[in-house]
């Protein structure tokens, strides 16, 4: 378990995995598209000094829940940023509903933040946590 002076800012991004996504419901994005954003962001994130872990689940709330409750014994974070794809869509409903309750019951006192795209997680983390190394302005 990493040190509370590194894991004040750590960062559990939950996504839906590219190989889980049902792309007939959005035209123009295929698996390897959708991958190459996701990875972007993330190169994005780690270029911004952000200290996070990609957490990638399927559709199974089961599994999903698993895969999230094996991340939090593992370590420590103060923020959870649940993907739109999890969020946005009504056949998710019930795997958002047991993210979070995961998450209230496994890791209390985290906060929560969500994105619209990969393109847009950066901002949505830096509304609750800065970057490792960065000194808030006086």
């Amino acid at each position: 378990m990493a040190n509370s002076a590194t894991t004040k800012n750590r960062i559990l991004m939950i996504g839906l995995h590219p190989a889980t996504v049902d792309y007939s419901r959005f035209p123009g994005l295929d698996e390897a598209t959708f991958t190459q954003r996701i990875e972007a962001g993330n190169r994005a994130i780690d270029e911004a000094g952000f200290d996070a872990v990609s957490c990638l689940i399927g559709t199974s709330p089961d599994e999903a829940e698993s895969t999230i409750r094996g991340q939090l014994a593992a370590d420590s974070f103060a923020l959870a940023m649940v993907g739109a794809g999890i969020r946005t869509l009504p056949e998710y409903t019930l795997l958002f509903e047991r993210i979070i309750n995961v998450l209230g019951a496994a890791a209390p006192g985290i906060q929560l933040c969500f994105n619209t795209s990969p393109e847009t997680t950066i901002d949505a983390l830096r509304r609750w946590v800065r970057p490792l190394g960065d000194t808030p302005q006086r």
